[in-house]
């Protein structure tokens, strides 16, 4: 196992109550990001520097792009759509009282898995929804604490999931239409080493995670084994996603929720170079 403490940059430097969400958006070249708790959109380029700001109506848990341009959003009340002009419509509006969207993920048919999760946390309060183009959901799981990092394998037979209070990385098999089953452990982070937030797989198949309260990202092979730790000065590490014009860059979003005397970084966008080679994810077919 490789441990590395200083590999990492500061992409942008910021306040993030609860930054979330990296997603490299290859249509523009950039890195789409998010702060849930303060309602915020952010995109930075780093061949420029360049950021933009958008603030959504309701708490936002996740971001994707879409296949025929604008975006798609996982928010308190449910899924939002926003076209390239700017025009915003939802796409399965439910909402239920002390419950928001949280982190989502596009599988490889395009269909978007969204997580819900309650504001106090409460054991089983939150779900796992597949919604397709044309706003058809189903209920992948509805026994959820705190639906967070989803991903796939790069060949499309195995999703990764995490509910952060379970502390595992689990796994499931992908049927030929796209549903999951055979739900199993991958790997189990031990206490005191944090809480698994979110993931990203790389194009060997290894599954990075963000680990909350514990200062890191680790990276564990398809078999299960932690082979990769890179540390991080800031305690709060929320999610990961490979960007970049070749995808060796590992970015990774920070919180400074909760705490009394946060690091100066909290908050930030931090960003690994050169930290291995993502795939490229699809963008929401709707």
């Amino acid at each position: 196992m490789t441990t590395t403490g200083t590999a990492f940059e500061v992409a942008v430097h910021a306040e993030a109550t609860l930054g979330e969400g990296p997603t490299w958006d290859p249509a523009t070249d950039r890195l789409l990001w998010l702060d849930i708790l303060n309602s915020r959109v952010h995109t930075y380029d780093p061949a420029t520097g360049r950021r933009t700001l958008r603030r959504t109506d309701q708490h936002v848990g996740a971001v994707k792009p879409r296949a025929g341009g604008g975006l798609v959003l996982n928010l308190r009340d449910g899924i939002g759509l926003l076209d390239p002009d700017g025009t915003f419509r939802w796409l399965h509006r439910e909402p239920v009282p002390g419950r928001r969207g949280n982190d989502a993920a596009v599988a490889p048919d395009g269909s978007l898995w969204a997580g819900t999760m309650r504001y106090d946390e409460a054991p089983g309060g939150g779900t796992l929804t597949r919604f397709t183009g044309d706003g058809t959901a189903e209920t992948v799981l509805d026994d959820v604490t705190v639906s967070n990092g989803t991903g796939w394998s790069p060949d499309g037979t195995l999703m990764y999931y995490i509910d952060t209070p379970t502390r595992r990385i689990d796994v499931f098999d992908v049927t030929a239409d796209g549903r999951v089953g055979n739900r199993r452990p991958l790997a189990t982070v031990e206490e005191g080493a944090g809480f698994p937030d979110g993931l990203c797989v790389d194009a060997e198949g290894c599954v990075w995670v963000a680990l909350w309260d514990g200062g890191a990202v680790r990276r564990y092979t398809p078999s299960g084994e932690l082979d990769r730790v890179i540390a991080l000065p800031v305690p709060r590490v929320t999610a990961c996603a490979f960007g970049g014009p070749d995808l060796t860059d590992l970015y990774v979003t920070t919180a400074r929720v909760g705490l009394p005397a946060p690091h100066p970084l909290a908050g930030s966008l931090l960003v690994v170079p050169g930290a291995g080679r993502g795939t490229a994810q699809p963008a929401f077919a709707g």
